[in-house]
């Protein structure tokens, strides 16, 4: 093949990598990113940072294709499978050590890419460019500079180390890196995860609009499997519109398991079968929504298969969203939390109204049958890392979820919302043209 050849192809590979980076994920921009390195290497106090991306995904684990870690995605950006990443912080006054940053990437695999398309390489002179690292080297070059950039005598690397028993994308690299004795006698281990936990509580611009687009996705969803509830119609076929509609928006696959829980099922909290036929003058919990670009939503409604509330169950559902309406009522930016317990606790706001309103068959209040917490973090995971500790405030994204589940009534409902604190410390309701009171609900399910 002639130069001219070889020229054509190396510019058609490079063209279908930028094709595959560019168009696979809604990606934010590489500033974005590395604003999140440098305040994580800020939080290490003079160690490094060595993450592991996990490998192709193959066999059960590949129903929706290679997904990137959480936390290697959030500090690189980086989606394709296989790469490694070394954060080393800038030194002290005493200690000139500049701040580093490599993205490693494996070398090309022709007949894997036959398979799962083309990569990109550290090879290609753009490679910082389309990635946005200072360095971008071959992940078999990574033993090396470990030697020659961890702090010395001492360093501290950050990384996921895992649980007793349990392992991590790092186990075997970091297995090897120890057996060919990439790190001294000195050097020690931390788990990187409390420190990003911390930078992911509160959402950047960006990723609140990916949030944002993941939940408008799923609204769309959520109503046009609201107009398609009815007797006789399954569950299966409800959370098959439900991934049909929010696919067909943009998203990559679903944020979790869709629940689609009628009659004796809308009290069991993960229920998935979504094997049941829907009867009259039952109810359905649809807790179901969509990932966008790594991003997730999440979002429960729940509408009488019928189309009408009995008058039992409009009680139960007029309790739930009261507490709901308490909690959102009661926060204060900055001083609310989602923890069970303490004076600015929206869960004991939650809790004491459903304790207070209304009565079970045998005269009980209601509260034992509030079985979860009231919300949780969303974000690149709809159970998002973050810290509980701490008050909800500007960029943080979370669910407002109250429920009740009575077996023996065969009765579940939960209502589930996304908010999240603006910049002026407003609560902001993400889902807030879904429809909320059991008069909506009918409404919309009459059209």
């Amino acid at each position: 093949m002639g130069p001219s050849h070889f020229a054509v192809r190396k510019l058609l590979l490079f063209l279908a990598v930028a094709a595959q980076l560019g168009w696979a994920l809604d990606r934010q921009p590489n500033a974005d990113y590395r604003v999140r390195r440098q305040s994580l290497a800020a939080k290490t106090q003079g160690g490094a940072v060595l993450l592991f991306a996990p490998q192709e995904a193959e066999g059960p684990n590949d129903l929706y294709g290679y997904r990137p870690d959480d936390n290697f995605f959030y500090l690189s950006g980086w989606a394709e499978p296989g790469a490694a990443l070394l954060i080393v912080s800038a030194g002290s006054q005493t200690d000139s050590r500049p701040y580093t940053e490599i993205l490693f990437l494996p070398a090309h695999n022709a007949v894997q890419e036959q398979w799962t398309g083309p990569k990109l390489g550290p090879e290609n002179p753009d490679a910082g460019k389309i990635t946005g690292f200072d360095h971008v080297e071959l992940l078999d070059d990574l033993r090396a500079d470990l030697v020659k950039y961890l702090p010395k005598p001492r360093a501290t690397v950050y990384t996921d180390v895992p649980a007793y028993g349990e392992t991590s994308n790092s186990s075997e690299s970091l297995d090897w890196l120890n057996r060919s004795n990439a790190f001294s006698a000195y050097v020690s281990f931390a788990d990187v995860r409390p420190l990003l936990a911390s930078l992911r509580t509160f959402k950047d611009a960006g990723e609140i609009e990916l949030i944002r687009k993941a939940t408008n996705a799923s609204i769309a969803a959520q109503l046009a499997a609201i107009h398609a509830i009815k007797p006789g119609v399954t569950e299966r076929e409800i959370s098959a519109l439900l991934q049909y509609e929010w696919g067909k928006r943009g998203c990559e696959r679903p944020a979790y398991a869709p629940i689609v829980g009628s009659g004796y099922f809308s009290t069991v909290l993960h229920y998935s079968d979504d094997s049941q036929t829907m009867h009259a003058g039952d109810v359905v919990v649809m807790d179901a929504a969509g990932e966008y670009s790594l991003y997730a939503s999440d979002i429960t409604r729940t509408m009488p298969v019928s189309g009408k509330f009995t008058p039992r169950q409009r009680e139960i559902y007029n309790v739930v969203l009261g507490a709901q309406q308490a909690a959102i009522a009661a926060f204060q930016s900055g001083k609310s939390t989602l923890r069970r317990g303490g004076e600015n606790s929206l869960y004991k706001v939650a809790y004491d109204y459903i304790n207070s309103h209304g009565k079970d068959l045998h005269g009980d209040s209601l509260g034992k049958y509030f079985i979860h917490g009231l919300g949780h973090y969303v974000g690149l995971n709809v159970h998002d890392d973050g810290d509980y500790d701490v008050p909800l405030g500007p960029g943080a994204v979370f669910t407002i979820e109250p429920g009740i589940y009575i077996p023996e009534e065969k009765l579940g409902v939960r209502i589930e919302d996304i908010l999240y604190v603006d910049k002026d410390g407003k609560l902001i309701d993400f889902t807030a043209s879904l429809p909320h009171t059991a008069e909506d609900i009918e409404r919309e399910m009459a059209h």
